[in-house]
């Protein structure tokens, strides 16, 4: 709880130390580590989209390592069954013969789960996750198993390979509150990563943060005040992403078939809370909307088959959208 300046200044210290730990070990892709702490503060799911070799794996194994998370990773292959994700029942017989039932977990069952190339499993695998991540339970054999607490689905994509892949479909998209972009490095990073990984004494982080005091910091993100001005403004940027909407910017009624719904305008929220916060402010402001639009609306804008032949994006979308609104203001 913050009753005070100096609570809500130690809870933006924790975060910092928190980044600045993970930092330790990755090398660059601040923004993408400051955006998956704005998931696991705000208690959400992420979806990674990046080429192979630019450290998604490891970004997350050194997150769960620095807040003592149960760590688990699920390798996606078009042969993973759902069961292989929630688990099964098992038949146990006992020394007279009796038989009785006993529930095994799967690899859901951890704090920070690692869906590794998501888009590689078929749509009956993938809908596996959507109880998990929606419900934080898994029903398996009538029964009903709560996952436990807390718990974060991190996945990732490849963008450039389709051979073999089954993209998301859209309702379980927006089971994610972020899709982030991770970049290629720049030359210095690219140096750094190849002089830390080939030397002989390799970082490691180190536990900064339990588990316990990660969910006090998701308590205290919720407490985060919202002006009506500033509640205002994500809702428009919400309803501006819907080409039927009078004030929709002209390339959102060309380009786009379906805006954001209201888990967009919710994940705006929660993740401008978290900003908000890691900055020592108690309120969120229209500079936090405007940073966290992007990976907010990035998987919820649907773009017309025309858009996607031209190679337009949904970042593009989201640009034209804050672009109008700030011309109003």
């Amino acid at each position: 709880m913050i009753e005070s300046k100096a609570q809500l200044e130690e809870a933006a210290a924790r975060i910092a130390v928190l980044k600045e730990e993970i930092g330790r070990v990755i090398v660059g892709q601040q923004t993408v580590v400051e955006q998956l702490l704005w998931c696991l503060l705000a208690g959400g799911h992420a979806l990674l989209e990046g080429i192979p070799g630019l450290g998604k794996t490891m970004l997350v194994r050194t997150i769960a390592d620095s807040v003592a998370l149960q760590f688990s990773r699920i390798q996606f292959t078009p042969d993973l069954m759902p069961s292989d994700i929630t688990g099964t029942t098992l038949i146990d017989f006992g020394a007279q013969g009796s038989a009785s039932h006993r529930f095994q977990p799967g690899p859901i069952f951890g704090n920070l789960v690692l869906a590794d190339e998501i888009n590689r499993a078929t749509p009956k695998t993938q809908s596996a996750l959507l109880e998990a991540m929606q419900e934080g339970t898994v029903t398996a054999g009538g029964e009903t198993h709560r996952l436990p607490k807390p718990f974060f689905v991190l996945a990732t994509q490849n963008p450039i390979e389709q051979e073999g892949t089954y993209p998301l479909p859209e309702a379980q998209l927006d089971r994610f509150l972020l899709k982030i972009g991770v970049d290629f490095p720049t030359r210095d990073e690219l140096k750094q990563i190849v002089l830390r990984t080939t030397s002989a004494v390799q970082p490691q982080a180190s536990v900064v943060m339990s588990a316990s005091e990660l969910t006090d910091l998701q308590a205290a993100a919720k407490q985060i005040l919202v002006a009506d001005d500033v509640l205002d403004f994500a809702v428009k940027a919400v309803m501006m992403s819907h080409p039927h909407e009078p004030d929709a910017p002209s390339d959102v009624k060309k380009y786009v078939r379906f805006g954001a719904g209201p888990r967009a305008l919710q994940a705006m929220i929660a993740v401008s809370k978290v900003r908000a916060l890691a900055s020592g402010r108690l309120h969120i402001s229209w500079n936090d909307i405007r940073h966290t639009a992007l990976p907010v609306l990035r998987h919820r804008i649907v773009l017309s088959y025309e858009a996607q032949a031209m190679g337009l994006t949904s970042d593009r979308m989201t640009e034209s959208i804050l672009s109008a609104i700030e011309a109003e203001r």
